[in-house]
């Protein structure tokens, strides 16, 4: 097991939110800031770039193609293993270095998408999922972009592209709500919502006011 402890020279900060709640522009955003401050900084994601997190893009792209690898279940393996895969080979190595960490998405996601998109009834597959990751390296801090589903769908398809596996409208709801609740589903983490409709600078502005004062 991976402890908070044992990284504690750097600081690690994920981003998360439903689909088309902008945490990858966040992201970027937030690194500029933070390396304008003179800040050491490396930004990752999950799915990861690495050989599980590209078998996962691929079935969250073109799930028909995939569809004996895209059940809930398999789906949460898969996500599980590229995550610890993940804190090993990048996450836990740049924080022995000093440096600050942001993850676009982390086990936070798991948890939501993967439970809902069982259709289970009950916390069963909330609490299986967690059990995949319990082993998993703790965030010092979680920002969640708050984003009402409908307001995310809108901008899905102002993107464009293909819908992937989970841009289903009635699970992108669930989620919204499962975010805002985030707080009481992981109580030992410290969890920030931040409002995420507006300008992505009105936004930016609102991350940067929740992540500087932790950092200092």
């Amino acid at each position: 097991m991976i402890s908070s402890l044992a990284v504690k020279q750097g600081v690690f900060i994920v981003l998360e939110g439903i689909d088309g709640s902008g945490t990858t522009t966040q992201l970027e955003l937030l690194r500029q800031k933070l390396q304008a401050r003179a800040s050491t900084v490396v930004t990752t994601r999950e799915p990861s770039d690495g050989v599980l997190g590209a078998l996962i893009r691929q079935i969250l792209a073109c799930p028909e193609e995939h569809h004996t690898l895209s059940s809930w279940g398999t789906m949460a393996l898969l996500f599980a293993a590229d995550r610890l895969h993940h804190v090993e080979s990048t996450i836990v190595p740049v924080l022995k270095s000093g440096a600050i960490v942001l993850s676009d998405r982390y086990d936070a996601s798991s948890l939501g998408y993967q439970s809902l998109a069982s259709g289970l009834d009950g916390k069963d597959a909330l609490e299986w999922v967690r059990s995949l990751n319990r082993f998993a390296l703790r965030p010092h801090l979680t920002v969640v972009l708050d984003v009402p589903a409908e307001d995310a769908a809108r901008r899905r398809r102002i993107r464009g592209g293909r819908p992937e596996l989970y841009e289903q409208s009635e699970l992108q709801k669930k989620l919204a709500a499962f975010y805002r609740d985030l707080a009481s589903i992981l109580p030992n983490d410290r969890i920030e919502c931040v409002d995420g409709i507006g300008s992505v600078e009105e936004v930016s502005v609102r991350v940067e006011n929740v992540v500087m004062p932790f950092l200092e």
